[in-house]
């Protein structure tokens, strides 16, 4: 994916969106997010946008209480097997941002790595990719040399995304044409909402 939209996958997660899973499966990782603002919301199915980063993948989360990561406390070393359900608020989200890594060695006392490289370094990441996650407790930065995202029914590129993010859009404004009819969260709460002055 371009760089436009990695930014747009940043923006569809920010404002509503939560990391609700983490699986590790040897070299691959991927993190769901739920409550993005992709496509049209059914009320059957929440919309989720999965990320998975492989070939050379590393996990690191940063951390100030251990009991913030107690979800790390079940991945399988032997198998390097974690499936865990976490429920994370999502605050910022960024990709190959160095100078936002740097806060997180600074914000947080502690951090944790798993990889599959054996001299993975956290303060020396030499892998295409990499996503920085910040929610209210804890950092979470994750990467590999491959990056992929999924919906529940397809695989993203960059045309896909894009016409995801319109339909959300499309809907947004519709929404608010009927509101007192229907009650969407995303949608109330949403910063096109409540401008800032």
């Amino acid at each position: 994916m371009n760089g436009r939209s990695l930014k747009l996958i940043r923006e569809v997660i920010i404002n509503s969106g939560k990391l609700t899973s983490i699986e590790i499966s040897q070299d691959s990782i991927y993190m769901d997010f739920q409550d993005v603002e992709l496509g049209i919301p059914k009320e059957t199915e929440d919309f989720t946008l999965t990320v998975r980063f492989a070939v050379d993948s590393f996990f690191t989360v940063f951390y100030n209480n251990i009991w913030d990561i107690e979800f790390l406390s079940k991945y399988n070393f032997k198998s390097q097997l974690l499936s865990e359900y976490v429920l994370l608020d999502v605050e910022d989200i960024r990709f190959v941002d160095f100078e936002y890594l740097n806060n997180f060695f600074y914000d947080y006392k502690k951090e944790k790595s798993i990889s599959v490289v054996e001299d993975f370094n956290i303060h020396n990441i030499r892998c295409d990719f990499f996503m920085l996650i910040k929610t209210k407790e804890i950092a979470i930065v994750v990467g590999g040399n491959q990056l992929d995202f999924f919906t529940k029914h397809e695989k993203l590129d960059d045309a896909s995304l894009r016409e995801l993010s319109n339909q959300w859009m499309l809907y947004f404004l519709k929404y608010h044409l009927k509101r007192n009819i229907i009650k969407n969260p995303m949608c109330e709460n949403h910063p096109l909402m409540y401008p800032k002055e």
